[in-house]
């Protein structure tokens, strides 16, 4: 039997010793229990709890119909067989007329022009500046672009207006920000590569985007809700059906505005679908909602250190998405 002194000396080194398996084990003090994940945050993010994978958001852009044109329109069955799977904001209002203003408060929560025609740049804070700050990775997918890193004027049914991103300061004057400005033929080599970014800005062009008639002008209401509700189903359904997307994925699907004569709460009464993972199967939200509230939403589900402008200001749609 060890004398009294030796016994205590390895009862102590055993204590120690198990205490270092313990904790080589995964196993933690109350004081780290909270959150174990800040030492893997992005720098300038707010760290996750560890409970669920980095959301990757996908916003797909919608052009100039009302909530009553397009929820339970028989022309468009793939988009309202998304809107009964996922959640649908029954409230939701467009901030403006026309279409420019509308972007710009999805992207920087402000609009500092509302002329579709706008030549300029603009330097206020914006999406692209935050995700940026948190090492995160973003593109816009532009249908019809003419080449990457374009940041010209409209080019056949390309509409600069439909894309903020063109605009920003911090886009314009760095070319590897530019870069991020694809054509959409990119969209689905990036998904099937698992290259997709941590955001994604989706808008096809004015055929099929629900603004323009399909090859005619005389083509009916009908006509131009089917060729974008097919868009939605060719381009998106695969999307959807992606293992990366199933995983972690949050799809908003919106419209910019109303028809012109629908000006309640400044753009008219539209239509806003959430699907994937990160959204609420089978939700229909009454809160009342503009493109801010979905601008605050995508900041949330990145996780930005600062969301921009009035995007810091107000609620995120979190009855809607997890």
């Amino acid at each position: 039997m060890l004398p009294t002194r030796k016994l205590r000396v390895a009862l102590a080194v055993a204590m120690l010793y198990s205490a270092f398996i313990l904790m080589s084990c995964g196993g933690t003090s109350s004081s780290t229990s909270g959150n174990n994940s800040s030492s893997s945050a992005a720098p300038g993010s707010v760290a996750s709890s560890g409970a669920s994978p980095q959301a990757m958001v996908v916003v797909v852009m919608e052009e100039n119909h009302g909530y009553e044109q397009v929820i339970g329109n028989s022309a468009m069955p793939y988009f309202n067989s998304l809107a009964q799977q996922g959640a649908l904001a029954t409230q939701y209002y467009s901030d403006v007329h026309p279409s420019i203003g509308n972007y710009l408060e999805l992207t920087m929560g402000a609009m500092p022009t509302t002329d579709d025609n706008f030549p300029g740049v603009l330097s206020g804070d914006n999406l692209a500046r935050q995700i940026a700050a948190t090492g995160k990775s973003w593109k816009t997918y532009q249908e019809d672009l003419p080449s990457a890193g374009y940041l010209g004027s409209d080019s056949g049914n390309y509409l600069k207006h439909h894309n903020p991103f063109a605009f920003f300061s911090d886009v314009v004057n760095d070319s590897t920000q530019a870069a991020r400005i694809v054509p959409f033929g990119q969209f689905g080599a990036d998904l099937n590569s698992g290259a997709l970014p941590s955001f994604s800005f989706v808008v096809p062009n004015q055929i099929d985007d629900g603004a323009t008639c399909p090859g005619s002008t005389n083509c009916n209401d009908a006509a131009v809700l089917g060729q974008a509700d097919q868009w939605l189903r060719s381009n998106i359904g695969p999307l959807l059906a992606n293992s990366q997307f199933q995983s972690r994925g949050l799809l908003l699907i919106l419209f910019d505005e109303a028809d012109s004569s629908d000006t309640r709460h400044g753009g008219g009464h539209v239509a806003l679908v959430a699907l994937g993972p990160k959204a609420r199967a089978g939700v229909q939200s009454t809160a009342l909602y503009q493109h801010e509230n979905t601008l605050r939403t995508i900041c949330d589900a990145l996780s930005l250190s600062s969301c921009p402008g009035a995007g810091a200001s107000v609620s995120s749609e979190a009855d809607m998405v997890h």
